[in-house]
């Protein structure tokens, strides 16, 4: 049987259109990121290197998370093939890219995702998992957690909370639950120890919250988890909930989408503007396709500059510098202390 459609996609709903999501935070009247950037003589933003390849493997999850910029769900077929996926180690064999980051929906149940792990660490590259944690519980990946152990792939794991209540709020209900569980598998394989098996874990807010403190977050995290569930990890990102999508979506249902956007114009913050992930990151779709970011890529924001449009392109083209194609949602990269793949941009604030 096919899954229920649970995702915007799936369900028919216009914002699962990329234009459809454009047009409503176009429509919120806050002004233009590069207008702001241009304020702070930070525009435009340009991308001079490529110190990150981090790929997209598609949007089949096996959670459907309110917050979920990427519309995964159970609901959705989008998957890379395996050759765009040596394209994208023949990227990496070319050039000296130090990470490979892996994404989705869940990136583990992707077929290629086991390949792509294997070659980036033949060719002595750091992998990043961004891990769901309850993938690890799933019938079919019951040597999940032994073979990211083994290749020595540094865990990236979404956590909203220490506390049941606002992880399932976000995630589903029993989330956290599973998620405990998962995070002792990894924790009985060395992660989280402080060696080569790095654990990070992920917060953001439950709502329409920019995060607390990282510092102090950690903090809160690992006394909690330690002393209730024995979890040990190596470090915390805040990531601030991005205007797009589902989390989009939550904030429409509400009547809150303008507020939201003023509150991250009002919180912009030109020290994190100056060290977005987009200066340093590249980003590759399921299909190929090239983005600045894995937000820019959800809302199907091209490269600028006439830079390739695809792997297969940009492999016959050789990498240069470009500038990046910004909008409305980047606000959120840009307010409070920051926000990247790599957690708060600015850690002083």
């Amino acid at each position: 049987m096919r899954p229920q459609p649970v995702t915007l996609r799936g369900s028919g709903s216009p914002l699962g259109s990329a234009a459809c999501q454009l047009e409503v935070l176009g429509r919120t009247g806050v002004e233009a990121f590069d207008d702001v950037l241009a304020r702070y003589g930070l525009a435009p933003i340009e991308a001079a290197s490529i110190e990150v390849l981090q790929v997209n493997v598609g949007r089949l999850c096996n959670q459907t998370c309110v917050h979920c910029h990427v519309d995964a769900g159970p609901d959705r077929t989008e998957q890379m093939t395996r050759e765009t996926a040596d394209r994208c180690l023949e990227l990496l064999a070319r050039h000296p890219i130090g990470t490979l980051d892996l994404t989705g929906g869940a990136p583990e149940l992707n077929p290629q995702f086991r390949r792509l792990v294997e070659g980036a660490r033949r060719l002595g590259r750091r992998v990043i998992d961004r891990c769901n944690l309850t993938v690890l519980l799933l019938a079919g990946q019951a040597d999940l957690a032994d073979f990211l152990a083994r290749h020595e792939v540094e865990v990236v794991a979404s956590l909203p909370s220490f506390r049941a209540r606002g992880t399932d709020a976000q995630r589903g209900e029993r989330v956290f639950e599973k998620s405990i569980r998962a995070l002792r598998m990894l924790c009985e394989r060395g992660y989280g120890q402080g060696g080569r098996l790095r654990l990070v874990l992920v917060h953001n807010p439950v709502g329409m919250f920019l995060p607390g403190s990282q510092a102090s977050l950690e903090r809160d995290y690992r006394r909690e988890l330690e002393s209730r569930y024995g979890i040990v990890f190596d470090e915390l990102y805040t990531i601030t909930n991005m205007p797009i999508s589902r989390f989009l979506d939550f904030l429409e249902r509400r009547g809150q989408t303008a507020r939201y956007l003023e509150r991250l114009v009002r919180a912009f913050n030109p020290a994190a503007a100056a060290g977005v992930m987009c200066r340093t990151h590249l980003s590759v779709g399921w299909d190929g396709r090239l983005y600045d970011c894995d937000f820019n890529q959800m809302l199907e924001l091209p490269l600028t500059d006439g830079a390739p449009a695809t792997i297969e392109e940009l492999l016959a083209r050789g990498v240069a510098p470009r500038r990046v194609a910004p909008d409305r949602h980047c606000f959120g990269c840009t307010a409070g202390a920051g926000s990247s793949c790599g957690g708060a941009l600015d850690c002083a604030t």
